[in-house]
């Protein structure tokens, strides 16, 4: 039986002091609530104080990014040695928007090329964050375009392939994969939860050709895009489905304590 997880990505959200007493109350709400792991990936800047508001608490905090070499000359850079010291035990990587794919779309067209990151960069971001004892979250998912020429099995697989290229079962014991569908993120539209599930469930047969069945068993597959209170019950209650990854639903306390107690 594979353990839920409840993540909230807080992206570029929330400064010091709201970061705090989001957590804080979200611990209360949370606190009964043994049968779920729940993490927090706030901006880096606030990774202390939300640690500090969440001690002694069942919420883990995460990171929503990381650079692949330890240390060097990659100014505004964070690395996993620095994760790893600040006691971290998750980090998302290959978030759509980093890949440059957005739901949303809130910045000029033109700057899009400021991110961009590629399947071999992740991949060695995948490879830093084990290397140093943190699990990797890792999504994947296709833009509306890419669905409609029928493309989304095909976009998930050559997704994972990249991620996870070089890379062993024994390694990949703690990784999470998560199925983001990029017209799905911030747009306040979700895909069906039977849809979810089956592209989950590809998410699933992927890994278990490229590293193995048993791995693929145990690997925990989240969804994200657009999950709130009202839809994360029946998206949960999916055989493929192992939690969520969630926005926009997780900067207010009581909305994302209400998805987490449906997991």
């Amino acid at each position: 039986m594979r353990k839920k997880l409840v993540a909230g990505n807080w992206k570029m959200n929330l400064t010091k002091t709201a970061s705090t007493q989001v957590v804080s109350e979200l611990a209360k709400l949370v606190a009964d609530k043994k049968d779920v792991d729940i993490l927090i990936c706030p901006p880096y800047v606030n990774i202390p104080a939300v640690q500090e508001a969440a001690a002694g608490s069942n919420v883990e905090v995460g990171a929503q990014d990381v650079f692949w070499k330890d240390s060097g000359a990659f100014t505004g850079k964070v690395s996993a040695p620095m994760l790893k010291d600040l006691g971290l035990t998750y980090c998302i990587v290959g978030h759509s928007e980093t890949r440059g794919k957005f739901g949303k779309l809130e910045i000029e067209p033109e700057e899009v090329s400021q991110f961009n990151e590629t399947d071999h960069t992740i991949n060695l971001k995948i490879k830093a964050l084990l290397a140093h004892g943190i699990k990797p979250i890792l999504c994947c998912g296709e833009t509306l375009a890419e669905r409609e020429a029928g493309k989304t099995d095909a976009v998930i697989l050559e997704q994972i392939k990249g991620g996870l290229e070089g890379l062993t079962a024994a390694e990949l014991g703690t990784l999470v994969i998560a199925y983001e569908p990029v017209w799905a993120i911030g747009t306040g539209k979700t895909c069906d939860a039977e849809e979810a599930n089956r592209v989950c469930g590809v998410v699933r047969k992927a890994v278990a050709d490229l590293v193995g069945a048993d791995l693929a068993a145990s690997m925990r597959v989240l969804y994200g895009g657009s999950v709130n209170s009202s839809n994360s019950a029946t998206l949960f209650s999916m055989s493929d489905i192992d939690g969520g990854l969630v926005g926009g639903a997780s900067l207010k306390a009581e909305e994302f304590s209400k998805i987490v107690h449906s997991a």
